[in-house]
């Protein structure tokens, strides 16, 4: 019992090391997501918390006693009230999860439809088992993502193989990358740092390696590093 108890607690140690970046957001495409998760698992917590006291109440009220231990109860037709009740919260409760969710997922969709006029147009390809990121100006890098800060970047996505998926948590929700498709991802860093990001689909045996670097910085910054890639490859 003792090596079960030092087993759960240690296991509590080691998810304190664990980074949640999809509750971090540094963009607001990613903050609306987190809005959802958390909205989300509040209301599972509410409906939780519920349930536990209930089954509480009814293990202490109906428990075995030596009063009642003969006690044989009639049996009930059932109740309209009750079954209307535990018919309609539920319904109520995915109505109230149901609204932001179809508004933000809606907003979103339409967001991807037109190109801002500022934007910084990024070609991502993904194959088994690395990243290639092409910029405007013929630069391209491989698992190492360079963005610039508060502008809107279109990501353009293609995969030369088989299924894979970009995702940055802490900028946005991920998007699948499907051969002989293309398809467009947009957003707008609003915090310069490091981030990581990694393909969310297991695309094979070194779906491991499928990670690359993001590194967002200021505007100014941003120009000057292409400019010096540029540089290099004339």
């Amino acid at each position: 019992m003792k090596k079960i108890k030092w087993l759960v607690a240690s296991l509590f140690i080691f998810l304190t090391g664990c980074n949640l970046r999809v509750l971090d957001p540094k963009s607001e495409t990613a903050r609306d997501q987190s809005f959802l998760i958390q909205f989300s698992f509040a209301l599972m917590m509410i409906v939780f918390a519920i349930v536990i006291i209930l089954f509480v109440w009814f293990l202490s009220k109906y428990r075995e006693n030596d009063q009642n231990k003969d006690y044989i109860p009639a049996d009930e037709k059932g109740s309209p009230w009750l079954e209307i009740t535990w018919t309609v919260i539920p319904f109520i409760l995915l109505a109230i999860l149901a609204v932001p969710t179809v508004s933000i997922t809606f907003e979103q969709s339409a967001q991807v439809e037109s190109t801002p006029a500022n934007a910084v147009q990024i070609e991502v390809t993904g194959q088994q088992f690395s990243w290639t990121f092409s910029y405007q100006n013929g630069v391209e890098t491989v698992n190492n993502l360079r963005l610039p800060v508060d502008r809107p970047v279109e990501f353009t996505l293609r995969s030369e193989d088989i299924i894979h998926s970009f995702w940055i948590p802490k900028l946005g929700g991920k998007k699948d990358l499907i051969p002989g498709k293309t398809r467009r991802m947009i957003v707008t860093p609003e915090e310069t740092g490091t981030y990581q990001g990694k393909c969310a689909e297991f695309c094979g045996r070194e779906h491991t390696k499928m990670r690359f670097t993001t590194t967002v910085m200021e505007e100014s910054e941003y120009e000057q590093w292409l400019q010096e890639m540029k540089e290099k490859i004339e």
